[in-house]
Parts: C-alpha cells; sequence; structure tokens
C-alpha cells in the first residue's frame, strides 16, 4: 500500500493508534501461496502466533490452508475462525496438561514434539483419554538461519526441539507405547529468514534425517520444514508480497518426497507482515540540541518489535506532502527503549499528523500490551472502515 492508498480522511474521526489492515493485498497473498502449492504435495499451517486476530484468520481459513498453533488457546481460536481440527498442528516447548488435553480432545492433526518429557506427558494424556495421539519429532537440524539471535531456533542448544541424541530413546518410548503414533519430522530454523541458502542446507538436513531413520526402519507420512520465510521490511511499497515462487521452488529442487509423502509449512509472517500497519498521530515535534523528535503516540506497547529486536519498519507521514527533514520518531512509553527509528527521512511534520509504521500485521497487534495501563490497538480494516 503505497501513501496515497491510505484513506486518511476516514482516519480522521478514529482514536490512534490503531492497526490498519489492507484486505486486498491480504488477499493477493494468499492467492499467490495457493498458486504455488497448487498441484503439489504441499500442506501449508498459517502461523497464528504472527496475527491472531479473528477478520484476519477468518480470512486465512477462507482459502483451505490450517493452522499452527504455540498454545490451547489458539487452538480453540483457530477452531473458532473456521480452521478445521484436521489440520491444526500444535508446537511449543512447554505445552500444558490443559493445553495437551485441548489438542487429545479436538483430534488435531499433530503434536510437534519438543523434549522426551513432553512426549512422555502426551503418552500419559492420551493413555488417559484411550486417544492414539498422532506426533512429529521437532528436530534440531543446527542450521544457522542467518537471522536475529532471537528469532533463531534450530541450532543444537537452544530451548527448541529434540537433538540427534535424543532420537534413539525417543523411538524407544514411541514403539514401547500404543497411545502415540509417529507420523513425520518437523524442524523450524528461525523466522524472517531471506538467505534461502538456510533453506537448502536445512533440505540437505531433512534427507540425512530422513535417511538415517530409513535404516532404523521407520519411515514417515510427513515432512514438516517449519517456516520463516521473511519480507522486506524496507521497501513495502515495491515488495509487498514475500518471493513464494523461489521459496517452494526451493523445496521442490531440493527434497523429493517418497510415495504418499507430504511436505507441511508453517508460515506466518510471510502471509500477514505487509497487510497491516500501525497508525499513530503526532503528538508533539521536540528541538534537541542535535536532533528533532517526532513524538507520535503510538508506543513499544503497540509495536515491540523495534525495542525488542531493533527491528526495521518503513515509516511515513501520510498528512504531509512537504519537503523532507530527518527526525527521531519516538513513543510516549517511559522506556528510552521505546523508539521506532532513529535519523528517518519524512515529510515535514506538525502535530496531529498521521504517521504510518509499515509491515507491522505480523508480531504488531498480537504482542501489545497494557504497560503503562495503557489500551490495545484497535483494528480495522479496509473493506469495513
Amino acid at each position: 500500500m503505497i501513501k496515497g492508498q491510505f484513506p486518511v480522511e476516514k482516519f480522521q474521526s478514529l482514536e490512534t493508534p490503531f492497526y490498519y489492515y489492507d484486505i486486498n493485498l491480504l488477499r493477493e497473498t494468499l492467492e499467490a501461496v495457493k498458486k504455488e502449492v497448487e498441484g503439489k504435495k504441499y500442506v501449508i499451517h498459517y502461523a497464528l502466533k504472527a496475527n491472531s486476530n479473528p477478520r484476519i484468520l477468518k480470512e486465512i481459513s477462507s482459502y483451505g490452508f490450517g493452522a499452527d498453533c504455540v498454545s490451547g488457546n489458539e487452538i480453540l481460536r483457530a477452531l473458532d475462525c473456521g480452521f478445521p481440527a484436521s489440520k491444526i498442528a500444535f508446537a511449543g516447548v512447554g505445552k500444558t496438561d490443559r493445553e495437551i488435553k485441548i489438542g487429545l480432545d479436538n483430534d488435531i492433526f499433530c503434536f510437534n514434539v519438543e523434549s522426551l518429557p513432553e512426549m512422555e506427558a502426551i503418552e500419559r494424556l492420551a493413555s488417559q483419554k484411550g486417544k492414539i495421539a498422532p506426533i512429529a519429532l521437532r528436530i534440531n537440524p543446527n542450521v544457522d538461519a542467518h537471522t536475529h539471535k532471537y528469532i533463531t531456533t534450530g541450532l543444537e542448544e537452544n530451548k527448541f526441539g529434540l537433538n540427534k541424541s535424543d532420537l534413539p530413546k525417543a523411538i524407544e518410548l514411541i514403539k514401547k507405547s500404543n497411545h502415540l503414533k509417529l507420523i513425520g519430522i518437523h524442524f523450524h530454523i528461525g523466522s524472517q529468514i531471506t538467505d534461502l541458502s538456510s533453506f537448502e542446507n536445512l533440505c540437505v538436513r531433512a534427507v540425512e534425517l530422513q535417511n538415517w531413520f530409513s535404516k532404523q526402519g521407520i519411515s514417515f507420512e510427513i515432512i514438516n520444514v517449519g517456516g520463516g520465510l521473511g519480507i522486506n521490511y524496507h521497501h513495502p511499497n515495491h515488495c509487498p508480497i514475500a518471493d513464494f515462487e523461489s521459496y517452494f521452488r526451493l523445496f521442490t529442487k531440493y527434497l523429493k518426497l517418497k510415495e504418499n509423502q507430504s511436505l507441511h509449512f508453517e508460515l506466518g509472517r510471510s502471509f500477514v507482515a505487509s497487510c497491516g500497519s500501525l497508525i499513530a498521530r503526532t503528538t508533539y515535534i521536540k528541538e534537541g540540541i542535535t536532533k528533532k523528535f517526532l513524538i507520535v503516540d503510538a508506543g513499544m506497547t503497540d509495536l515491540i518489535r523495534p525495542a525488542l529486536y531493533q527491528a526495521f519498519h518503513h515509516i511515513e507521514n501520510i498528512s504531509s506532502d512537504k519537503e523532507y527533514e530527518t527526525y527521531d520518531i519516538v513513543g510516549p512509553i517511559c522506556e528510552s527503549s521505546d523508539v521506532f527509528g532513529e535519523n528517518i527521512l519524512l515529510n515535514q511534520s506538525r502535530r496531529g499528523d498521521f504517521i504510518a509504521i509499515r509491515s507491522t500485521g505480523a508480531y504488531g497487534e498480537t504482542m501489545a500490551s497494557t504497560y503503562n495501563c495503557r489500551e490495545l490497538p484497535k483494528s480495522y480494516f479496509s473493506d469495513s472502515l
């Protein structure tokens, strides 16, 4: 969405800050994914952690995609928004008994198991309910995703997943159990990955591990390669849709499936990031000694990514066409980390101007908090404003 496409006149009556979603762009993105996987044995599970807004979820589920959940409440939200239980995968390192029971009671597609103690817990609860729990072993492939350390998840010494040294014990537990069914292996190496060679390395490791299991006399129905495909945060107007073509082509080239085997993906950010913008109003322009601060009414409570990951977001003044000036864009929160961008070129700004912080449809609204007793931001949609 370019500056001129924001309905600024309709924003005038709305209380800021709020999230604004371009539903047409979301649909174009979903169509692009659907086109790339058509005719292939590929199954997409949308990762709810990226954005769990019910309006967004209902749109995604209407395209026939599944869901990737990391909490019991995400499973319930997915079901409420039209995702079939038969397409829900449940991941996460700290599944509680309550959450495991939610998955079992709803007969979800798969539990992505991340530790031996978790496997024992699922086996115990499934036994109590007289059910067989379908599981995939999340294995750390020790692949560097070349992304921020907080969102790198596939290295060996990591809280996520099983290491190869855990696998003999895992196989032993599964063989002894009447309530666990191993249906596949699962990986997730990180998030916001733009160097696609990381996925090539993942394919190599997946093939190696599948061959190792074959030598143990074990075969699978599925291989789940997780998600992690990044977007272009610097150029949201020119590159609004992720490079799904190159992404899926890579897996087709480097990961050959066996007969009756399907390849599963857990994409989140690349579905929803680009369609969302955080809209704020300029509260003050503060002249510093060497800087000019543009203070907005949105803060790190509404969008924590810049404070948490030092993440970049393209920022625009959608109310002004004046010449450019340099600002530090900051929020009102009583933390020095409450900064959206430093030395940002914006059209000359004044109090009351609308500022759009772009590509915030993923990990924006869903990570918002009420710190400083602030209200959670509302959300609005291009097709219903």
